[in-house]
């Protein structure tokens, strides 16, 4: 992960993670006006308008410098295609943030979600200082409890019923990882 702080970027080997534009509207509309991302996020409207795109983007920018999240587009690193969307809130209180993503449907299973919360785990610990970083996901959505096992994440509990999705009861499980003295040495090895 390398992270340019002047222009508010951080890549990987494939992906480009960067502040949203308003020329992004239309590839978010047409990516999220899918009912797979609807049924397995929490906020996402559906049908999902070119409208939602914009006023959802309207304070990323502000956020950001606000310190009180970091919404990042996850694109392409060659041709700046983009594949979806990247969160972690900074509750600088008690230096904790949730990530949470979405992938396109057309790019699942490509590695790019785990590749994104990677890069988003090691700007919120090296770059924000942050001292935990959590996310859940539905249940049904065990797609998403892997990424977050991937990148090194530990089931801490499973939330029964706690939230309501189209008429249907849905456990959140949620996941965590603590930056350690441990985790800092063998990133430096």
């Amino acid at each position: 992960m390398n992270y340019d702080q002047d222009k508010r970027i951080i890549t990987t080997e494939r992906l480009c993670l960067r502040l949203f534009e308003v020329s992004d509207a239309k590839d978010v509309q047409v990516l999220c006006n899918n009912y797979q991302i609807y049924k397995s996020t929490l906020y996402l409207p559906y049908p999902y308008v070119l409208e939602d795109a914009l006023v959802w983007m309207e304070n990323h920018k502000r956020n950001f410098e606000e310190e009180r999240s970091y919404e990042l587009a996850i694109t392409d690193k060659g041709d700046g295609t983009l594949y979806g969307a990247i969160s972690l809130s900074n509750h600088s209180t008690f230096k904790h943030g949730e990530l949470a993503y979405w992938i396109g449907e057309e790019y699942w299973g490509k590695g790019y979600g785990t590749e994104a919360a990677q890069a988003m785990i090691d700007f919120g610990f090296r770059v924000k200082k942050l001292h935990k970083i959590f996310a859940r996901f539905f249940s049904s959505n065990p797609a998403s409890g892997r990424i977050m096992e991937k990148v090194g994440m530990t089931q801490e509990g499973i939330l029964k019923e706690h939230v309501i999705k189209e008429g249907r009861y849905e456990d959140l499980v949620h996941y965590g990882i603590v930056y350690s003295k441990k985790r800092l040495r063998a990133e430096k090895a």
